[in-house]
């Protein structure tokens, strides 16, 4: 009586199940609004920075224009300064161009990087969750199988074959969620491609 009394004791209730099903799914739930997170502010970090280039692109423009046109009117001995002006605004131009590329580049490497990374990070997360969920169900449903009555038994195979079912959308709307997302950072990635050889 005593061993199995210490046996009984070690049954774990199906509220147990469902804190584990609840964390479980908060932790998905975690990583799947950080990798949307990451790609939404490398998108804008992106954007903000080509939005400055272009500023000082075209400032820059105008400043040179400007001092152009004033030393274009000034005295006989300043004649060549407009064409000084020119082969700096073409180099310059130039230059901002190239860095602007690699930047844009780099950026765009990193955004790519992330992406792959966050999507093996959720696959081999999402894997040890359900690896865990099927050994904490393998053991309860043992255990309450060994030590209730038949009765009980069809009561508890009801809920969990309900539970299942739920587990089964969650897990469907989960695998939903990271492949868009995946499709979500593929679409930013080729449209900043895509954007940064319009520019140049």
């Amino acid at each position: 009586m005593k061993t199995e009394r210490h046996v009984s004791c070690n049954v774990e209730s199906p509220d147990d199940l469902l804190e584990t099903w609840q964390r479980v799914f908060a932790d998905i739930t975690k990583l799947i609004y950080l990798s949307i997170y990451l790609s939404i502010y490398l998108s804008i970090s992106v954007c903000i920075s080509i939005y400055l280039s272009i500023y000082l692109s075209i400032y820059l423009s105008l400043n040179i224009i400007y001092l152009s046109i004033y030393l274009s009117q000034s005295a006989y001995y300043l004649s060549i300064y407009p064409s000084i002006c020119s082969y700096l605004s073409i180099y310059l131009s130039i230059y901002l161009s190239i860095y602007l590329s690699i930047y844009l580049f780099q950026h765009l490497l990193i955004s790519i990087y992330l992406s792959i990374y966050l999507s093996i990070y959720l696959s081999i997360s999402v894997r040890s969750y359900l690896y865990l969920f099927i050994f904490q169900f393998v053991k309860i449903y043992h255990s309450v199988s060994s030590y209730l009555s038949f009765y009980v038994l069809q009561i508890v195979d009801i809920a969990l074959s309900q539970s299942v079912h739920i587990f089964a959308a969650s897990l469907y709307l989960l695998f939903t969620s990271i492949y868009l997302s995946i499709n979500l950072s593929i679409y930013l990635s080729i449209y900043r491609v895509l954007f940064h050889y319009i520019l140049n």
